[in-house]
C-alpha cells in the first residue's frame, strides 16, 4: 500500500524518504461524497444526485468548498506532506480574497498553519457574472517538526477554496482513525456557517462550536445557497448523524427566492424531510443572526458598487419595506414565523428545539464587532458565535446535551 517518495527535489529542511499513503474515503472526515479526478480526488458536502437536480453555479461552487472536511489519521510521523490542486476565487472588481488556509490539529491542538502554492484560478466579473477559468499546477502543503509519538492528526481544508486532493505523503505510516466515540453532528446554514470571513477552516463558529461540544462535525454550511432545497434535505435525511440543527433565514431575505406563502410550507417540508431519516435525532431550528440591513428590509441584497469604488467590499438591501404587506420576508418576519412553525411541530416532536440567532450575534454584539461587509461576522464574531452555540446546544440542559 505504501510506496517510497523521493524529498530530494523538495523542501531544504527535509531530505528522507517519505511514505506515500493512498487517500481513501476511511482517511476522511465531512465530505458526502469523493470524485475521482484525472489529478485525484475532490471532496463533495452534496451527493451527486442532489448535484444534478440544480444547474445554479453558486451551489456547486459552495458544495465543492470542503467546509468541514479534514484528514483525520493516527500516526508517529514527524513531517506530513499533502500534494493539492486547490481553485481559488478572484472577484474581478472586488478586494483580493485571502488564499485558503489548512489548519494542522495535534491531540486536540492547532499545532500549524500553512497555504498551498499553485491552483487553479476562476476569475468572476461580480458587475456581469460573467467568469473565466484559468488552469494551474498542484502545490505541496508541508508540515515539519511534529513530536515523534503517536498522535491524533486533523488536517483540515480550506473552507473558502475547491481542493483536490492528489497526494499524502509521511515519514512514519498513518492509519485511519475508525468511525464511532463521538456523536456526529449535521448542520447545514448560509454563508455564515460555511465560514466566510473566518480566519481558517477550524475557526469557523461550527468547527470551533463542534470542538467544544467534542463531537464530529459535519457541516453542510453552503454559501449563497441555503435555500430550503428539498435535495438538501433528502442528503441531511440520508446522512447518519446523532445531532442535527439547521440555520435558516438570510439566503432567503438576500436571494428575494420566495414569499411567506411559499415559504412556511418549504419549512414543514425540509423538517418533514429530515425527519423520515432522524425521527428521534435532537433537531436545532436556529434563526438568523442579526443583520441590521435585512432585519426589516426585503431584499434582494445586492453589491454597494459605491463601496467597491472605494476598495471596500460591501452588500445593501435594495427591497422596500412597505413590501412585507404583500409577504416579502424580512429576519424578523422569519424569526417570528420559524418561532411559530417550531411551536406547532413540537407538540407532537419533543426533540425538536428553536435558538433564536441573535442569542448567538445580537444588537450590542454588532456594536463590539460590526459585519465588516454588512452581512458576514469577522473572525472574532465567528469565536463569539461558535462560543455561545457550544454553550446553548451543548451545555447542561441545551438540546445537545451529552444526558439527552
Amino acid at each position: 500500500m505504501n510506496a517510497p517518495y523521493d524529498d530530494s527535489a523538495g523542501s531544504s529542511s527535509s531530505r528522507t524518504r517519505l511514505i506515500t499513503t493512498p487517500l481513501t474515503p476511511e482517511l476522511l472526515r465531512g465530505a458526502l461524497e469523493l470524485e475521482r479526478t484525472e489529478h485525484g480526488l475532490l471532496p463533495h458536502r452534496l451527493p451527486a444526485r442532489a448535484r444534478a437536480q440544480s444547474e445554479d453555479g453558486q451551489l456547486a461552487a459552495a458544495e465543492a468548498k470542503p467546509s468541514g472536511v479534514r484528514l483525520v489519521l493516527r500516526t508517529r510521523a514527524t513531517t506530513v506532506e499533502l500534494d493539492t490542486l486547490p481553485t481559488k476565487t478572484d472577484y474581478r472588481g472586488a478586494p483580493p480574497r485571502p488564499d485558503g488556509v489548512y489548519d494542522l490539529i495535534v491531540d486536540g491542538v492547532l499545532a500549524a498553519q500553512a497555504n498551498a502554492s499553485g491552483g487553479n484560478v476562476m476569475t468572476v466579473d461580480i458587475s456581469t457574472g460573467a467568469s473565466e477559468f484559468r488552469p494551474g499546477p498542484a502545490g505541496t502543503v508541508r508540515f515539519t517538526g511534529l513530536d515523534d509519538r503517536m498522535k491524533h492528526v486533523e488536517l483540515w481544508l480550506p473552507h473558502n477554496e475547491m481542493t483536490e486532493l492528489v497526494a499524502l505523503r509521511t515519514d512514519a505510516p498513518v492509519e485511519p482513525v475508525p468511525p464511532g466515540g463521538r456523536k456526529v453532528w449535521l448542520h447545514h446554514g448560509s454563508s455564515i456557517s460555511h465560514g466566510s470571513d473566518a480566519a481558517s477552516p477550524s475557526t469557523t463558529w461550527p468547527a470551533l462550536a463542534s470542538a467544544l461540544g467534542g463531537v464530529d462535525l459535519v457541516n453542510l454550511g453552503l454559501g449563497g445557497s441555503a435555500m430550503l432545497d428539498a435535495f438538501t434535505a433528502r442528503a441531511m435525511r440520508d446522512t447518519p448523524a446523532d445531532l442535527i440543527s439547521v440555520k435558516i433565514g438570510i439566503n432567503l431575505v438576500n436571494g428575494d427566492v420566495m414569499r411567506l406563502r411559499a415559504f412556511t410550507p418549504a419549512v414543514h417540508g425540509f423538517l418533514d424531510t429530515i425527519r423520515e431519516g432522524h425521527p428521534e435525532v435532537p433537531l436545532l431550528v436556529v434563526s438568523p443572526i442579526l443583520c441590521p440591513m435585512h432585519e426589516d428590509t426585503p431584499g434582494p441584497g445586492a453589491f454597494d458598487f459605491a463601496a467597491l469604488g472605494e476598495g471596500r467590499l460591501r452588500f445593501r438591501a435594495t427591497g422596500d419595506p412597505a413590501e412585507r404587506a404583500a409577504g416579502k420576508l424580512t429576519l424578523n418576519v422569519i424569526r417570528d414565523e420559524l418561532s411559530r412553525i417550531v411551536e406547532q411541530r413540537s407538540a407532537d416532536d419533543p426533540r425538536l428545539h428553536l435558538l433564536d440567532g441573535r442569542e448567538l450575534y445580537g444588537r450590542a454584539d454588532f456594536e463590539t464587532y460590526p459585519l465588516p461587509d454588512e452581512l458576514h461576522p469577522d473572525a472574532a464574531a465567528h469565536r463569539l458565535i461558535g462560543e455561545r452555540f457550544a454553550e446553548r446546544a451543548f451545555g447542561a440542559g441545551g438540546p445537545f446535551a451529552a444526558d439527552d
